[in-house]
């Protein structure tokens, strides 16, 4: 997605549970479902999935800073 950057400085490993969703992830690891798309990267073979079955191993990248460009409309800030 092109409305943020994360420098990624290294992953923590995680077992998910059932009816997880990246957006879920992200909202729990970052505060923000929109940084859903760091953590489906990071696990390329999942992408497809909308909600985990419970016990899939994934890396979930630890950010060190997200930059959200000017130039954005305020509504997809």
């Amino acid at each position: 997605m092109p409305n943020a950057t994360a420098t990624v400085v290294g992953y923590e490993d995680y077992v998910a549970r059932q009816n997880d969703s990246f957006d879920l992830l992200a909202l729990q690891a970052y505060g923000e479902e929109r940084m859903a798309h760091i953590i489906a990267k990071a696990n390329r073979e999942y992408v497809g999935v909308l909600l985990f079955e419970g016990g899939e191993r994934l890396r979930i990248p630890i950010v060190e800073k997200v930059e959200t460009p000017e130039t954005l409309p305020p509504w997809r800030r």
